[in-house]
């Protein structure tokens, strides 16, 4: 099982995310501001802000805070100039983590980064050093129970997936970037609704953690995503589900 996919879903499933409302909102906006930016405010014709826009909807943010969103990114509102890089380094076990990084300071954010990483039982690395170990894929992560197998494989790949996969409790279907809203359409359509859908970066292999580096990992995951400066944290960790459920009570 991916350490993204079980991750994402035990998050779902505690309420986490409704929990933590308000920084959910504060990096959607800050997505919606530079896909904005970097290709304009009409989501018809930028799929940047047509995704992000999407996930501003799912998690029910109000119609005009998108607008005000857009409108920062823009230009026709004013607002803080963000700035989109990544931050990679490994964690317990020689585990890869990629980071997505949407700041207006720089300098702050790495060294808040960096203290983050050693103090959880990782270490910053170089830019090159794990990226190359992911890709960029639409996740869409569905209880079993909400679908057989034969009838969810026949929706996605009809809609353009290109994989579906058997993560324990859950369907992982896996798209490519530019089809991703089509599938998360073509699923919900089905009366389908999916624990997490997001375009996510997915690792070529993952590394088994157990014991004390389990923990570890987690507390330094957890660490990762309170930084309000981090968008996403992508990871090549897989941990057996009863543990990650005990840890991430």
């Amino acid at each position: 099982m991916s350490g993204h996919s079980k991750w994402a879903t035990i998050k779902h499933k505690k309420g986490a995310l409704d929990a933590k409302r308000g920084k959910i909102f504060t990096r959607v906006i800050k997505e919606i501001s530079i896909a904005a930016k970097n290709g304009g405010g009409d989501p018809d014709s930028n799929p940047r802000l047509r995704t992000a826009i999407a996930a501003a909807k799912a998690e029910n943010m109000p119609a005009d805070n998108i607008k005000r969103a857009i409108q920062r990114g823009t230009g026709e509102l004013p607002g803080v100039n963000f700035e989109e890089f990544s931050l990679e380094g490994y964690g317990p076990g020689g585990v890869a983590v990629l980071l997505d990084i949407n700041t207006d300071n720089r300098n702050r954010t790495v060294s808040e980064i960096r203290h983050a990483f050693g103090k959880n039982g990782g270490n910053m690395a170089e830019a090159g050093a794990v990226s190359w170990m992911f890709h960029k894929k639409g996740d869409i992560v569905a209880p079993k129970s909400a679908a057989k197998e034969d009838d969810l494989m026949g929706i996605v790949l009809e809609a353009g997936a290109d994989d579906l996969r058997d993560d324990g409790e859950n369907w992982e279907v896996l798209t490519d970037p530019s089809g991703f809203e089509a599938v998360v359409e073509a699923v919900k359509k089905a009366g389908i609704q999916p624990a997490s859908a997001e375009v996510v970066m997915i690792p070529q292999n993952y590394i088994k953690l157990e014991g004390s580096q389990a923990t570890t990992m987690i507390r330094l995951v957890e660490a990762l995503e309170e930084h309000d400066d981090v968008q996403n944290v992508h990871s090549n960790f897989d941990i057996d589900q009863k543990l990650l459920e005990e840890v991430a009570g």
